[in-house]
């Protein structure tokens, strides 16, 4: 998808991670910068979900939690930023098909839908099973590919 800013632009913005106060706790707003940081760290043949990326960030930062909307936002960004590095010839990015939804489920909105992750997933070794219905596929027995952050 073509926007006026570039993706990576969009990654590389300067902004401050911010804690706000809400009634659920102290909730961090974070840094597209982070989430994609975190992101990299996910070796091949590993997994990562987005929560788990959410609970990194809230701890790191003191807060009790990490806004899912932002989140998610920045996960696509980084993914984005990453096939664009890709189509400029670049072999190391974020690897973005890395990162699942919480049930193992694969994100449609990545670059290339759910398809293209599911080829990057087997190619990292992953079996990819057919969702059920409307529901996305997902990445059969994904919990013991999970890493520690």
């Amino acid at each position: 998808m073509k926007t006026k800013t570039s993706w990576k632009a969009k990654l590389e913005k300067p902004a401050k991670a911010e804690v706000k106060p809400t009634p659920k706790g102290r909730m961090l707003i974070p840094r597209p910068i982070d989430v994609d940081a975190l992101m990299k760290q996910v070796p091949r043949g590993r997994l990562v979900t987005t929560e788990q990326l959410r609970a990194r960030l809230a701890r790191d930062s003191g807060a009790d939690y990490t806004c899912p909307m932002c989140t998610g936002i920045f996960v696509r960004i980084a993914a984005e930023a990453a096939a664009e590095t890709i189509e400029e010839g670049a072999k190391a990015v974020t690897p973005f098909w890395r990162t699942l939804k919480a049930d193992g489920s694969l994100n449609e909105k990545y670059p290339g839908g759910a398809a293209n992750q599911a080829r990057l997933l087997e190619q990292d070794g992953h079996t990819i099973v057919a969702g059920k219905g409307k529901k996305p596929p997902r990445v059969a027995d994904f919990e013991k590919h999970l890493v520690k952050l």
